[in-house]
């Protein structure tokens, strides 16, 4: 990509709107349209008309086969987010446009009740947010999330959800009910205890202090809930491992997990450009260790390793990890949910024949 931006833009994790790689034509801004200051973004909401709302995946490297997501983009604007090429899906960039334009499926609730009743769905775990944040800002106003939280506790249909916003707290009524029935798991996504840091990196996301409140009191009534790590940065927040473990343990958390850094597509120089603008002395080192863990390139798609990476710093992360959770008590046991008590409301000869 040509030039640099002098000035990230409050509140966004973007700087620019980068190439669609699907697309021939594209806007590249001068040098003198740089050097002047831009207004920052207003967000803006679309109606998604999706037909179906539960997708599916074959992936090796992925816990669950399918998932649901309420929302297309996502105003959090975690920089480093590999979600975000998926709007070059829609013709617009993984830049500003994935974190200024969402995609809203007002019907996410209605598809989600027709799926689950249909002859052909299988009982499953559903993952949301498997794609985008299910509890980023608009969630305030649409309230689709909770919505399709009712839906499947009406179905006692199990799910798992993993977010960075202490608003999933609202809905601690119809999850502590779902977990009455081993419906739900909650995963807290933490990648620092530094509000500076995630200021920059995270920019609309909930603090940490506010992610280990919801820990709490998510635990408090029962609901299962882990800190999930994510993502590891070797070089910027990979030695807070320990330290993120220990509080979200005393946060009330029993099991925690993490990710290393992915960088796909356009992501890659995403990424450069934050590092370049907030930490430009961590820069060089960064790229270096993610280089070595991704066999020599910033990122590597091969199933095994894309969520991994491989050598002597995925290594030492590992067993950092592992020593950590050791001494915190975590992992004991997984965080079961089944399908033992799915049911069709109102259908009482498809209920007996799952039972």
């Amino acid at each position: 990509m040509t030039g640099q931006p002098k000035q990230a833009i409050r509140g966004r994790g973007a700087f620019v709107n980068l190439p669609n790689r699907f697309e021939e034509i594209a806007f590249e801004p001068d040098g003198d349209w740089l050097d002047e200051e831009q207004p920052a973004p207003q967000t803006k909401y679309f109606k998604d008309s999706s037909k179906t709302i539960i997708t599916y995946n074959d992936s090796p490297d992925i816990r669950f086969d399918a998932s649901i997501n309420p929302y297309r983009g996502c105003e959090h604007g975690c920089v480093y987010c590999y979600a975000r090429p998926t709007h070059e899906y829609l013709g617009m960039s993984a830049g500003l446009d994935f974190e200024t334009k969402i995609m809203v499926k007002e019907d996410a609730p209605v598809l989600l009740r027709k799926e689950l009743t249909a002859k052909k769905w299988k009982p499953q775990a559903l993952a949301i947010s498997g794609v985008t944040d299910c509890y980023q800002p608009i969630e305030r106003k649409f309230k689709l999330t909770r919505q399709c939280l009712q839906v499947l506790l009406d179905f006692r249909n199990p799910a798992f959800i993993v977010t960075k916003n202490h608003l999933i707290t609202r809905d601690i009524d119809i999850l502590q009910e779902m977990a009455q029935y081993q419906c739900i798991s909650v995963y807290i996504s933490l990648s620092s205890l530094r509000d500076d840091l995630v200021q920059v990196m995270e920019p609309r996301t909930s603090r940490p202090q506010l992610r280990l409140k919801a820990m709490r009191e998510l635990s408090a009534v029962g609901i299962p809930v882990g800190v999930m790590i994510a993502p590891v940065i070797p070089g910027l927040n990979d030695h807070e491992i320990s330290s993120v473990i220990e509080a979200a343990a005393d946060a009330g958390v029993d099991y925690a997990a993490y990710i290393m850094l992915r960088l796909p597509y356009s992501v890659k120089d995403l990424f450069t450009q934050f590092l370049h603008e907030h930490f430009p002395t961590h820069k060089t080192k960064v790229i270096h260790r993610i280089q070595l863990m991704r066999g020599g390139k910033l990122n590597n798609t091969q199933f095994g390793k894309r969520f991994r990476g491989e050598g002597i710093f995925v290594e030492q992360t590992d067993k950092i990890f592992h020593n950590a959770v050791k001494k915190e008590g975590l992992n004991q046991k997984p965080h079961a949910t089944n399908t033992a008590h799915f049911r069709v409301p109102g259908n009482d000869a498809r209920q007996t024949l799952l039972w």
